[in-house]
């Protein structure tokens, strides 16, 4: 790498040079959007460093930041690191017990708060934080009353640090350039969805040439326009709203507040997308839902041209030859309906979206796709600096996450476990050697926990994870978060439980979806008094087994996952809940907690029963205990015989 832009700070000063006048970032404040150019952000980046050297900020330092996307909090990351610091993005809805931990385990010395729900977290924890000396806040609301020595405004800061700078014009330059790439960039602390969170420390090399790479690979330029509203404490976020958008030089754009997200993401049009399946399930049942209160004619026409898109806009996207006929056809609904309602979504401009995290639905993937926007699967990790494997153009596929990044190696250990080495590899854990050594072992490689193989294609699989992965009384691969995926691709199934491991096939616990089976009923003049109720419909049952079946044609055409088939399954009388004990609070299912709360049930899906009778004990939201009782049908449902791989 370049030594003159293997740091951020020294790429800052590069694109100031090139791209002095280009827009750099954006923000929505009281509906206006405010912008500044790369130079414009320099200066304002340097100021801020000035001042917190005046403030006795020393390299090596740790910076927190709390809150939501800000463009002072992302200068907050590039001016702690023109002081040789390392910043520490915080969560921004954790609570305070949460974020003592963080900033406690960091050392965190400086924390830099959105507002004053923020700070005030902050001064509830700082007992408990005793190396926390100094608070910069942005919005200044609701402050003003705040009498602490070690709170600072974050303008006032900036105006300190331009005195700083007067009296000691050399001194930062000389600390950007002691910087160098194999320097600790930033800490990203994972979820702690398993225990604890750990701090995972990156390298500038780790961030900037995992950046390069994938910017390269898939064609960035500094014209992009992105959306920055995922948090900033993401490895995501850092990767798609920092590190590609200083190395390749393109703007981000920070909405006004969360509820605003969908129309600032139509007011820019960002031209590169990154989103969560859920998200993109969300838009696709909006749409859905839409349509059904449409007028007939209006239905009619959207069901004919789409009908166009799914035999036509995945070739054209994919640069395939179609007939005039189609290309004529697919041209009028474009006028007609794709680009109505791509401007709608604020999708008209999108030159790549990018979706990782679970797997999506086939057909949600192929909708989108169809419409000429051209989403990808990524897989990745916090510890890889996201990209592990990318979908080229041209190679993608809805049930497989692409090739090896650019750089990066990738093979299947002999218990089927996903390893990967590359220029992202994390330097370490942050006090924490043990869990460093049981992560990475000697020659670079990462075991990610996850279960996968590559499929003919050459394209990585994922299964599952690995600690999860069973085995029938065959011997044959019991993967239940990969069937539970599959189960969740359809928007009236909310949550899914898989059972196999050690039985000798596979049955499933529904969850429906009360908006999507709600809005059903509706339209269908479906009467119904309770969740319970609905759930209990013959016709539910119905929408379920079609979809069970669907599922398991699917899984027979899979020849490592055809005995995965499911035989039977129920519809749960109450949602799965995390006061109840069932999901994680990142709603993340429990199988212990399941398997013994509702062992009735499983015993009755793998006996033979039409039904069964269950009494349940649910916590109300006031936290009161009661009790719910149903006598639940158990369905069978068809499987087919596996299909076998080509010779």
């Amino acid at each position: 790498m370049n030594h003159q832009t293997d740091t951020f700070p020294k790429l800052l000063s590069d694109n100031a040079q090139r791209l002095a006048s280009k827009v750099a970032m954006r923000e929505k404040d009281y509906g206006i959007w405010q912008s500044w150019t790369w130079a414009e952000m320099r200066d304002e980046i340097f100021a801020l460093a000035n001042g917190l050297a005046a403030l006795g900020f020393q390299r090596g330092d740790k910076l927190a930041i709390v809150g939501s996307n800000r463009p002072r909090l992302y200068w907050g990351i590039c001016a702690t690191q023109c002081l040789g610091g390392i910043p520490v993005p915080v969560y921004q809805d954790s609570v305070a017990d949460e974020m003592q931990y963080v900033l406690e385990h960091a050392e965190a010395k400086f924390v830099i708060a959105e507002d004053q729900e923020q700070v005030d977290k902050m001064l509830e924890i700082q007992d408990r934080c005793p190396n926390m000396q100094h608070i910069i806040y942005d919005d200044p609301r609701g402050m003003r009353a705040y009498q602490h020595d070690h709170l600072h405004d974050f303008v006032d800061l900036q105006t300190l640090g331009r005195e700083f700078a007067q009296a000691h014009p050399d001194y930062l330059n000389q600390a950007i350039a002691q910087g160098q790439g194999s320097d600790i960039s930033i800490f990203l602390y994972t979820s702690g969805t398993t225990g604890k969170p750990k701090g995972v420390v990156m390298t500038y090399d780790n961030i900037i040439l995992t950046a390069r790479n994938s910017a390269e690979f898939d064609k960035l330029t500094s014209s992009e326009e992105v959306l920055s509203y995922l948090p900033m404490a993401w490895v995501g976020d850092h990767i798609f709203s920092y590190g590609q958008a200083y190395v390749a030089g393109f703007a981000i754009n920070c909405p006004e507040s969360e509820t605003t997200i969908a129309t600032d993401l139509r007011e820019i049009g960002p031209t590169y997308y990154f989103a969560p399946p859920r998200v993109f399930e969300n838009i696709l049942t909006t749409v859905t839902i839409r349509m059904h209160d449409a007028g007939k004619l209006k239905q009619r026409m959207y069901n004919y041209f789409m009908g166009v898109a799914r035999k036509t806009g995945v070739k054209l996207l994919n640069g395939e030859a179609v007939s005039f006929k189609d290309k004529w056809l697919y041209g009028l609904g474009n006028i007609l309906i794709y680009a109505p309602l791509k401007n709608t979504m604020g999708f008209t401009r999108i030159r790549l979206a990018y979706t990782a995290g679970e797997a999506i639905g086939p057909e949600i993937f192929d909708f989108f796709r169809s419409l000429g926007i051209n989403i990808k699967q990524l897989y990745g990790q916090t510890e890889a600096a996201v990209f592990i494997t990318m979908q080229p153009d041209g190679q993608i596929f809805a049930d497989t996450v692409g090739i090896p990044a650019p750089g990066v190696d990738v093979k299947i250990a002999d218990n089927g476990e996903v390893l990967y080495r590359g220029p992202g590899v994390f330097h370490s854990y942050f006090k924490n050697e043990q869990a460093t050594r049981e992560t990475k072992n000697a020659e670079g490689w990462v075991y990610t926990g996850d279960a996968g193989y590559f499929a003919e294609n050459g394209h990585l699989k994922i299964i599952d994870r690995i600690k999860d992965v069973g085995r029938f009384n065959d011997g044959s691969m019991f993967a239940p978060k990969y069937i539970e995926n599959k189960l969740k691709f359809f928007p009236h199934i909310k949550e899914a439980v898989a059972f196999g491991h050690e039985k000798d096939y596979c049955t499933a616990f529904i969850n429906i979806d009360l908006e999507a089976v709600g809005n059903w009923a509706e339209r269908n003049n479906v009467a119904y008094a309770s969740y319970q109720e609905l759930a209990g419909d013959p016709r539910v049952y119905q929408m379920m087994l079609d979809s069970i079946e669907a599922v398991n044609r699917s899984l027979a055409s899979d020849p490592l996952l055809s005995n995965s088939q499911i035989h039977r399954f129920l519809i749960l009388h109450k949602e799965l809940d995390p006061d109840d004990g069932e999901l994680t609070r990142t709603r993340k299912v429990r199988r212990r907690i399941i398997a013994e709360k509702y062992g009735v049930l499983i015993d009755a899906l793998y006996n033979g029963s039409k039904a069964c009778f269950i009494r349940t004990e649910v916590t109300f939201e006031d936290g009161r205990k009661g009790a719910i009782e149903a006598n639940l049908a158990i369905v069978d449902v068809p499987t087919l015989a596996a299909v076998k791989e080509a010779a």
